[in-house]
């Protein structure tokens, strides 16, 4: 319980919209409207974002404009660009994938631990040192709380550093990466995953403890408060490092505030799917 003052109210605007010959995939038979995730900035300043339900990626032009870099059967839930400038999706259905832009082909990276597949991961991070940390969601929940958290190496090594959450979603490290902040859907929180000297977890515990649905995605400013999407109610908290509530950024357009990332200029704006 919080008996602070109450986060200040920040309220948003429409960047940019899916534009309407997207909206429907009935010319390959898919009559799902778009569910956008995975909000990551390329070097260009061009934004790439998931479409989970159309099984698209979609890139967002510095000046608004939309293309489908590429349509494919699956389901991306999560996209982060790697500095080397690598694109990585996380399907839900088909593991890591690779992105190439210029071909608009997706490729498989990683299919599951020790020939299994995963359960359905989620969302995915890069360390300062290229190693790749993604969550495992699969259908967990409370009642089976074996969602995974996951370090893929840059020496090849897979390993799984959690497999005890019930639904783990979006992730990101704290300014030093000292500690991961884990999105847990299913248990309505966010945890807070200490990692010692080699980058494996320890002694996870609570950071903030949400109501209603639970949390999304995350994202990290540079004073490392922590950005959390709320979906559902069609709000982005921010937490001080502390887990102190700062501020409310309420959509302007509808309730599912799924992901986030901060861009533009000194990457001062939040950028939001919604």
């Amino acid at each position: 319980m919080y008996f602070g003052p109450p986060p200040s109210i920040i309220e948003t605007e429409v960047y940019a919209a899916v534009p309407e010959k997207f909206r429907a995939g009935a010319a390959q038979g898919k009559q799902r409207s778009s569910f956008l995730e995975g909000p990551s900035f390329d070097r260009a300043g061009n934004l790439y974002c998931v479409d989970i339900a159309l099984g698209r990626v979609y890139r967002i032009s510095p000046r608004g404009g939309w293309d489908v870099v590429v349509e494919y059967d699956g389901e991306p839930n999560g996209l982060k660009i790697h500095r080397d400038g690598r694109i990585f999706i996380a399907d839900h259905r088909n593991g890591i994938l690779l992105l190439d832009p210029d071909r608009g082909a997706v490729t498989p990276f990683l299919e599951g631990p020790s020939k299994q597949r995963f359960k359905g991961v989620n969302d995915l991070i890069f360390a300062k040192n290229g190693d790749l940390y993604f969550t495992d969601q699969g259908r967990t929940g409370l009642h089976d709380p074996t969602g995974c958290v996951y370090r893929y190496t840059t020496a090849g090594r897979l390993e799984c550093l959690i497999n005890t959450v019930p639904g783990p979603n979006g992730l990101v490290f704290n300014v030093r990466e000292t500690e991961l902040f884990v999105a847990v859907t299913r248990a309505n929180a966010v945890w807070r995953v200490p990692l010692d000297g080699s980058g494996l977890a320890t002694r996870a515990g609570l950071y903030v403890q949400l109501f209603s649905a639970g949390p999304d995605g995350l994202a990290l400013d540079e004073n490392g408060s922590v950005a959390v999407a709320h979906p559902g109610l069609g709000t982005v908290w921010v937490f001080s490092k502390r887990g102190e509530p700062l501020h409310q950024v309420k959509s302007c357009a509808g309730e599912m505030t799924t992901n986030l990332a901060y861009g533009g200029e000194n990457r001062k704006t939040l950028f939001i799917t919604e």
